[in-house]
């Protein structure tokens, strides 16, 4: 619901500015495009921050954070060459999880209507038009086209569980906790 409303409040002003550089019918979908974009990055961010900061308050208590401190080593330095590096791993999963899904919720506002238009290609407006052809299923002599529907939602599906277990084995990389000896 946030997403959507922000969408709606953004929306005017993406499009005023793309409008004063392109023509209205590309101005218009780029206004689409982008304020989704803002909309679900702006949404999503925080849950990230919330753990990366969970896990800088975990490392903070560690001994070699102590010892630099003691030794003398700056914050910044301290943030650079100690924090950093631990918290790649961590950075790099949550973001290949947060991929799909943002990907899901573009997919689902595409699919309502709210997010990107008709001229512009996406999962959710693909099975959208596909749905419509689903109501010829109880109609005596009108030809089914199911592939329009069920291709979409399929392709959205395993690219989503693909991200996924990308996701996992980058875990499983990437976190000292879950390697395996």
């Amino acid at each position: 619901l946030l997403v959507v409303l922000v969408n709606i409040a953004l929306q005017p002003i993406v499009f005023r500015f793309a409008d004063a550089f392109l023509r209205a019918d590309v101005a218009s979908g780029i206004a689409d495009v982008v304020t989704l974009l803002i909309a679900i990055g702006g949404i999503s961010w925080l849950t990230m921050a919330r753990v990366i900061r969970g896990q800088v308050l975990s490392l903070r208590t560690l001994p070699f954070i102590e010892a630099a401190r003691a030794y003398g080593v700056g914050p910044r330095r301290m943030m650079i060459n100690h924090l950093l590096p631990n918290l790649i791993g961590p950075i790099i999963v949550y973001t290949t999880l947060a991929v799909p899904q943002a990907i899901l919720q573009e997919s689902f506002l595409s699919f309502l209507g709210i997010g990107v238009q008709a001229p512009l290609p996406s999962w959710g407006n693909l099975a959208s038009d596909g749905l419509v052809e689903l109501h010829a299923l109880g109609i005596q002599g009108m030809t089914m086209r199911w592939w329009l529907f069920v291709w979409p939602c399929a392709l959205l599906g395993l690219t989503l569980l693909a991200l996924n277990f990308l996701g996992d084995a980058l875990r499983a990389r990437w976190d000292p906790r879950s390697s395996h000896v």
